[in-house]
């Protein structure tokens, strides 16, 4: 269970560290060939997801490599789920049904962070 959880936040740290990382430093300009959407948010709600994201990737991996405060580790991986859903809403209100695949995976990569938080912490 363990071996599951660590796997898991790994791979959800790095995705949504890089998604985030990427969503606060570059211009909207920048983030539009790889991001549609952003025509259709302001930048600073741009930057609120970037961010929010980045903290949950490092909720996922500090609280319980310390020890301390494990609750947040829960706290993010749901966060992370909201976020997906929230990407979803999105894509498909933009009919781009073809690009949800990604976010369907990342839900469910969080939602199971959630359970193996939960049983594990």
């Amino acid at each position: 269970m363990v071996i599951a959880y660590w796997i898991v936040a790994a791979l959800l740290a790095v995705m949504y560290l890089y998604s985030g990382g990427v969503k606060l430093v570059r211009s909207a300009g920048q983030l539009r060939p790889m991001m549609a959407w952003v025509d259709t948010m302001p930048l600073a709600v741009i930057r609120v997801i970037g961010l929010l994201e980045v903290l949950g990737a490092v909720g996922l991996i500090l609280p319980p490599l310390a020890g301390i405060l494990t609750w947040l580790t829960v706290a993010a991986a749901v966060g992370l789920v909201l976020v997906q859903v929230g990407g979803i809403t999105v894509h498909l209100r933009r009919g781009e049904v073809r690009v949800l695949g990604l976010n369907v995976a990342l839900l469910v990569l969080a939602a199971i962070e959630v359970w193996l938080a939960t049983v594990w912490l």
